[in-house]
């Protein structure tokens, strides 16, 4: 999905200078009363100047009248801008969801906007999910940091509670049959596009009190204005109608009135420039409110790709043969974790290999099985998730080396870090510790936030014993 960056870009500024002056239309104009008084008084003035009635020089009524009407059409143009804002997001979630493509069973592939619940579909490696619905066969890894946030991937699979799917994620692995659950226009993306373009209608509790309040102050310096001719009559002057004019709106809250949009929207902006997705004033509001920040660890806190950190041996097994067998398992696996256990081994236990033997055939690795390898001449290497390699290994799955790579495991898991278990000829060796690494600067922006009063708190959940590539 792309949207403009910054609320004062040219895509949303050149419309919203377009629409205010559509909001001049006083059924528009009416639901600011402060606004609607200014406009009112700039085309009295604009009248009585085309008629010559008034005995003032031209320059000062025309000034007058150009500075009238530029702050109604500021007031117009900042409720435009945010306006403007909503619908460019709703768009670029109606466009995501209009390049979405669905391959049914007999081959044909169709627009994801064709299918009814029931339909049935099959996505494959790197295809986009087309709609909501339910796995009904196969197993795959899917990436849903377009929805969720997080940058690793999640299994999903037929049966169970690990099932549904979602428009817009992606399948990284492996290949499923999926049912869709919803009719057009009732899934994700389009209870998102629903939010989003009603987000701007919501006015905050202050918003309103301090709208009855200009409303209140309008009304009462308009009648101060409107007493001011009897009295000058009364002294036997008179008092020519721009002037009144321009003491009503120097009075009135007019510029209050005007800003009262813009005020949001610079709150909004500024929440965006920091990747802050603000859905209407009273979450701006809210947001000088926090006092606890709730955070995820994974793609939040840290970068998302798990860095192998160390290779935990068992008894009888050298440090050596564990990093060589972790390095032949992960010369062909192009994941940042893959290309971490090759450095880890190389730089901090020496493993000098720089290739696969000529004979090596690769298994790679599948939602289903949780395990990668290396077929060769000079054995089977086997690396995956710690229960995967037991179930895959199961001469060696009730001794005491199971017993023993079961407690390393346990150890790495309470640490906060993932057991990645190798495996050689049916032989356990060891386990590849894989932990997450902090984002630059996160420390920094910790302490930064404890300065201003705001605790931080991790809320995540670790999964024992498993690998989601």
């Amino acid at each position: 999905m792309s949207t403009p960056t910054s609320m004062f870009s040219a895509a949303l500024v050149l419309p919203a200078c377009r629409d205010a002056f559509r909001k001049l239309h006083p059924g528009a104009l009416v639901k600011n009363p402060v606004l609607f008084t200014t406009a009112v008084v700039a085309l009295l003035l604009t009248v009585l100047l085309a008629i010559g009635a008034e005995p003032l020089p031209l320059g000062f009524q025309v000034q007058l009248i150009v500075w009238l009407w530029l702050t109604v059409l500021f007031g117009t143009f900042a409720e435009a801008l945010a306006e403007g804002r909503g619908r460019a997001q709703a768009a670029s979630l109606r466009a995501t969801k209009s390049e979405l493509s669905a391959k049914l069973l007999d081959g044909r592939t169709v627009p994801a906007s064709q299918l009814r619940r029931g339909d049935e579909v099959l996505v494959e490696t790197g295809d986009l999910i087309p709609a909501d619905g339910e796995v009904i066969a196969g197993v795959a890894s899917v990436n849903e940091a377009a929805i969720t946030g997080e940058s690793a991937p999640v299994i999903r699979e037929a049966g169970g509670d690990r099932s549904a799917v979602t428009a817009g994620t992606r399948v990284i692995s492996d290949s499923i049959r999926v049912r869709v659950t919803q009719e057009p226009g009732q899934g994700f993306l389009d209870r998102m596009i629903a939010l989003v373009e009603g987000a701007e209608r919501q006015k905050t509790p202050n918003e309103i009190a301090l709208t009855i309040l200009l409303v209140g102050l309008t009304i009462i310096f308009l009648i101060a204005v409107a007493t001011i001719p009897a009295f000058a009559s009364y002294a036997g002057g008179s008092i020519p109608v721009a002037i009144l004019a321009a003491l009503l709106i120097t009075l009135i809250p007019t510029t209050i009135a005007a800003l009262l949009s813009a005020i949001g929207i610079a709150g909004m902006d500024r929440l965006v420039r920091f990747n802050v997705l603000a859905k209407s004033g009273r979450a701006v509001e809210a947001a000088g409110d926090v006092d606890v920040l709730l955070l995820d660890k994974t793609g939040t806190i840290t970068i998302g790709d798990r860095q192998a950190s160390d290779f935990r041996v068992l008894t009888g097994v050298s440090i050596n043969t564990l990093a060589e067998a972790a390095m032949i398992a992960s010369l062909a696996d192009e994941t940042p974790e893959g290309r971490s256990v090759v450095v880890l081994a190389r730089e901090k236990h020496g493993i000098a290999m720089q290739a696969l033997p000529e004979d090596a055939q690769i298994i790679p690795f599948t939602a289903q099985t949780r395990i990668s390898g290396v077929q060769s001449g000079a054995g089977l290497v086997q690396k995956g998730a710690v229960d995967a390699i037991l179930r895959a290994n199961p001469d060696a799955a009730q001794g005491a080396q199971a017993a023993d790579l079961r407690r390393i495991s346990e150890e790495i898991a309470r640490a906060g870090q993932t057991p990645l278990a190798v495996a050689k000829d049916g032989r356990l060796l060891g386990v590849i510790a894989l932990k997450d690494v902090i984002k630059a600067g996160v420390r920094a922006r910790f302490a930064e936030l404890r300065r201003m009063g705001i605790r931080t708190v991790m809320a995540s959940v670790h999964c024992r014993d498993t690998d989601s590539r």
